[in-house]
């Protein structure tokens, strides 16, 4: 998939649990969880603010496009 989910790498670096960034966003952990693994087909650009307010960072912190055949 050409869209990367980088959303684990930025909670390592604020040292925040998928649990805490669930609760403050006002989603249930498992959703948090699938957008970590990019098993979502989409994210509401509502979320997607709360979670860079939350972050502090911007949404190419988090999304990332790497044309199919392009490493990292």
């Amino acid at each position: 998939m050409p869209i990367i989910v980088n959303l684990d790498v930025m909670l390592a670096k604020r040292k925040m649990r998928s649990r805490d960034l669930a609760q403050q966003i006002g989603i249930a952990e498992q959703n948090v969880s699938l957008l970590k693994s990019g098993k979502v087909k989409g994210v509401r650009f509502d979320t997607l603010e709360k979670i860079c307010d939350i972050l502090q960072c911007q949404p190419g912190d988090i999304l990332e496009y790497r044309p199919d055949g392009e490493s990292a």
